[in-house]
């Protein structure tokens, strides 16, 4: 590199400030996030320095609400390779294609989209890359991943949506996507080039379409090193959130935690993911699994799901009411005086659908209701924090999926939970790869979401938070890494025989060492010639 490059002063100045100035003097959150890519681009090391010292303000950046709006437009604000694309055309060579990423034996963690269901922003194709790369900031500052370790995937398997089939700066292939015959080789073939190529490797699947998203869980969870992020992440999250709410909800009205009745408004595989691990709720509460089933009630577009509803969606079966026969109820404020549940929960990506007679039915009925409207980004979030502490008189229990700030109301200040996903997976991503296992067992899932509900201080507590502050991230990686590593050595599932040699105060102060920590930044002045 030459000399001058760098004017002569350049080492006397702070150029981690002047970084951090130069992204926040970009007015629109999309061109902080391409200035953001840009840095890590030409300086990673500088990139997560100022990450680590800023996640409150960059995580919602360069994750959810403003990654959504940067797989939108990720065709059009493309600057360089960040990413591997594997195509539904490298049918037949997948194994040559994974081969070319750069360090592939260093590879410990890889996050793999197709780009079909982004955020609830629908089918983005090829556009999706983001999604991975912002999952991977988050493994990297919330537990302290390798950054050289880590794979992000975008599978450019084609679109069904027009706009970008006929947009002539799409990047993806430009065919609608293969019918399910078609995907099912495709991806056959990847897992078993991803377990070739990445013998250690870690998958994450992300973002898949509800139907997909539930089928290749299945598929290969027993069969390769796999989770799915929006299926057993979200549901360990909301796990932890709602066991915390119940106990504040409980200590309210008396009523015991095995009495609570969920009611989730949003059937997908979030949906339906987050309602099959809130069934650990019930059974830690001593109910049995069927009497756990029983207090979960689903909604979807059209109306309560009962069983004897014509054409029922597979994966919505297993929670569709067999103790109602009457006419179709279809309106929200209706079901919940039907089922009269102690939580409300959206997954539905429709915005505001907790209006304020919604809010006002669940406080009639409960003196501190449970609501967490968690649709990602805000944009499709069922409600605004303050209309939940408005309407309610600030009696309401709150989590949402995105970001909202604290404030006032009457004199008081009342802080927002976020069932944000960060608090589970990079946890679970770091256990995972310290204890070599060789799957992800739902046992490790649950043990996580108890770490983190156990995670909280007591300032915390005082505060009836349902979550920890996230400023806390890596300590609290650090616990639930600890819970998987454990179940993990339970399970018989993990490789890594020293760790269970290791006394628990041991294994924790192991689990904060191997978390990766940006160099220090050195600047240094240059002679001029």
């Amino acid at each position: 590199m030459a000399s001058t490059r760098f004017p002569p002063h350049f080492a006397q100045t702070d150029h981690r400030q002047r970084s951090l100035n130069q992204m926040r003097s970009k007015q629109l959150s999309l061109e902080k996030y391409i200035y953001l890519n840009g840095l890590k681009g030409r300086d990673s090391n500088l990139f997560y320095d100022i990450l680590l010292e800023n996640m409150q303000e960059m995580i919602p950046i360069l994750y959810t609400p403003t990654v959504g709006e940067a797989c939108v437009n990720y065709s059009h604000i493309w600057r360089r390779p960040e990413g591997l694309y594997v195509s539904i055309e490298d049918k037949g060579r997948i194994r040559d294609v994974l081969a070319t990423w750069p360090n592939f034996n260093d590879g410990r963690i890889a996050v793999v989209t197709d780009g079909s269901r982004i955020l609830g922003l629908g089918d983005l194709g090829a556009n999706g890359l983001p999604i991975s790369l912002g999952k991977l900031d988050l493994y990297i500052a919330g537990a302290g991943i390798k950054p050289s370790s880590t794979v992000p995937i975008c599978l450019d398997l084609g679109t069904n949506t027009q706009r970008y089939l006929d947009d002539p700066l799409y990047i993806g292939v430009r065919r609608p996507r293969p019918l399910a015959a078609e995907m099912d080789e495709f991806m056959d073939e990847f897992m078993e080039a991803m377990k070739e190529v990445f013998p250690t490797l870690l998958v994450q699947f992300e973002d898949f379409s509800t139907d997909n998203a539930f089928k290749y869980l299945e598929r290969y969870r027993h069969q390769y090193r796999v989770f799915n992020d929006d299926i057993q992440g979200t549901g360990s999250v909301i796990l932890s959130g709602f066991t915390n709410a119940a106990r504040l909800s409980s200590a309210a009205s008396g009523l015991p935690p095995s009495d609570h009745k969920i009611l989730f408004l949003g059937a997908g595989s979030a949906g339906i993911g987050v309602a099959k691990q809130l069934l650990s709720f019930f059974t830690l509460s001593g109910l049995s699994p069927e009497e756990a089933r029983s207090r979960i009630y689903t909604v979807d577009s059209k109306g309560l799901i009962t069983a004897n509803r014509k054409g029922l969606q597979e994966h919505k079966k297993f929670f569709a009411r067999t103790d109602y026969d009457g006419p179709a109820l279809t309106d929200l404020v209706d079901i919940i005086n039907h089922v009269k549940p102690t939580a409300l929960l959206g997954l539905s990506t429709i915005r505001n659908a907790f209006t304020e007679k919604v809010v006002k039915a669940m406080c009639a009925l409960n003196s501190r209701p449970i609501i967490f409207p968690l649709s990602n980004p805000v944009a499709l979030c069922e409600l605004d924090y303050q209309d939940a502490i408005e309407w309610s008189d600030g009696q309401v229990i709150f989590a949402s999926g995105s970001p909202y700030k604290p404030l006032s109301h009457n004199g008081v200040m009342y802080e927002p939970g976020q069932g944000n996903n960060m608090y589970i997976f990079p946890g679970i991503g770091l256990g995972a790869i310290l204890s070599r296992t060789r799957h992800v067992s739902d046992a490790m899932v649950e043990q996580a979401a108890i770490a983190l509900a156990n995670s909280l201080t007591e300032e915390e507590k005082a505060a009836e938070l349902v979550y920890p502050r996230l400023a806390r991230i890596r300590d609290i990686s650090a616990q639930v890494a600890f819970a998987v590593i454990r179940q993990a050595q339970k399970d018989k599932l993990d490789d890594n025989a020293y760790l269970r040699t290791l006394p628990d105060s041991d294994l924790l102060g192991l689990i904060h060492d191997k978390m990766w920590q940006p160099s220090a930044l050195q600047l240094r002045s240059f002679t001029r010639l």
